[in-house]
């Protein structure tokens, strides 16, 4: 296919996060289909605020973790959103020095936003200087906010019909809307049996095994979640992702010799759809990333610990979907996992499931939609 654009920018923020792997992912993507492509992928926030952006994602993280509540009051609050728009546009103007010097530097002929806050600045950018330069958003989760929309805004990119409807009713034309999936890291469509998974990371090929993880950050009740799985009364093997959460990842190794069933241990893992094709199923917060990859990979999903607010929102998606299911408190893990385990029929169930609703194609199809633009 040939290439209408030469230079397409990716903005996404937070060195560890979705919205950086699902850029990621579509470079990948128009990399192969394109020889005539340059991209570049840049943490926006990172890049005008070189400085704040660890203090902001310090206070994100205590508010997600220790005051949650506040987040659910403000995601998706059409009142607070309407409140704060003269401060969002006044924060969008102060940084138009840099957006335009970015622009002159890389040239880009599109610009693709995975988060909604250089989706933003973007769309301010170009309205206040009548810039005919074509911004994708491409959400990364199964709801959308308000924070996303702006009217120069060509193409918002959506993971299925329900997310199309909400955007719709926000006032979005059905025009600019395209169903296209979370775009995943093409590795997680390469074939790989579960006997074959197994033996690369050193498992037993026969006992029923479960993926606990908490995301890139490895936040949520993982400790008390690998001691209740440890409880159950049946043969099985546990696999651990602690992402960048290093103090948990060196609490579980300390105790390792003190594990009655067999467990491995990883930090950041950058063999994640290994660890999902091992898997029989996956205990995790439902990251709108994660819950595409597992959902890629077929994998049955009990979710544990949703952050109010998207992951909240993705949970009952998926659940009405019957992908998954919920663990309303990590005590009610042991019960759950243990229905799942004799109860084959329902794990199929929720593995086809799974599958009928991924689009694990979609980083392709994003790509193809840019260079077709």
């Amino acid at each position: 296919m040939k290439a209408k654009f030469k230079r397409i920018l990716f903005m996404h923020i937070s060195k560890v996060s979705g919205h950086r792997n699902a850029s990621l992912a579509i470079e990948l993507a128009l990399n192969k289909l394109s020889e005539q492509t340059k991209t570049l992928s840049l943490n926006a926030f990172n890049y005008v605020y070189p400085l704040g952006e660890k203090i902001v994602n310090q206070l994100y993280m205590l508010i997600i973790l220790r005051l949650p509540f506040i987040w659910a009051y403000l995601y998706d609050n059409p009142a607070w959103e309407k409140r704060t728009r003269r401060i969002k546009k006044f924060i969008h103007r102060y940084n138009f020095k840099k957006i335009r010097f970015l622009f002159e530097r890389f040239e880009p002929d599109a610009v693709v936003a995975t988060q909604a806050f250089p989706c933003g600045i973007v769309a301010d950018f170009k309205k206040v200087y009548s810039l005919d330069l074509p911004l994708v958003a491409v959400l990364t989760d199964f709801t959308a906010h308000s924070y996303w929309i702006y009217d120069r805004v060509d193409y918002y990119v959506v993971p299925g019909e329900e997310l199309k409807q909400v955007l719709i009713q926000k006032g979005v034309d059905p025009g600019r809307i395209k169903v296209l999936g979370i775009p995943v890291d093409p590795k997680f469509r390469i074939a790989l049996s579960k006997t074959q998974a197994r033996k690369k990371l050193n498992l037993e090929k026969n006992l029923f095994t479960i993926l606990i993880t908490g995301g890139g950050h490895g936040i949520g009740p993982i400790k008390e979640g690998v001691r209740l799985i440890e409880g159950l009364n049946f043969d099985l093997q546990l696999i651990v992702a602690c992402g960048t959460n290093r103090p948990l990842w060196r609490w579980l190794k300390k105790r390792l010799c003190s594990y009655k069933k067999k467990i491995i241990i990883f930090e950041y893992a950058e063999n994640m759809q290994e660890l999902m094709a091992a898997a029989d199923i996956i205990v995790t917060k439902p990251g709108g990333i994660t819950c595409a990859e597992a959902l890629a990979r077929g994998l049955p999903m009990v979710i544990l610990a949703p952050i109010p607010g998207q992951e909240t929102s993705n949970a009952a998606y998926l659940i009405k979907k019957g992908a998954a299911v919920k663990a309303a408190e990590p005590a009610d893990l042991m019960e759950l996992i243990s229905g799942l385990y004799n109860d084959p029929d329902r794990l199929n169930k929720l593995s086809a499931n799974a599958l009928s609703i991924s689009r694990p194609n979609a980083a392709d199809d994003i790509a193809k939609l840019l260079l077709e633009l």
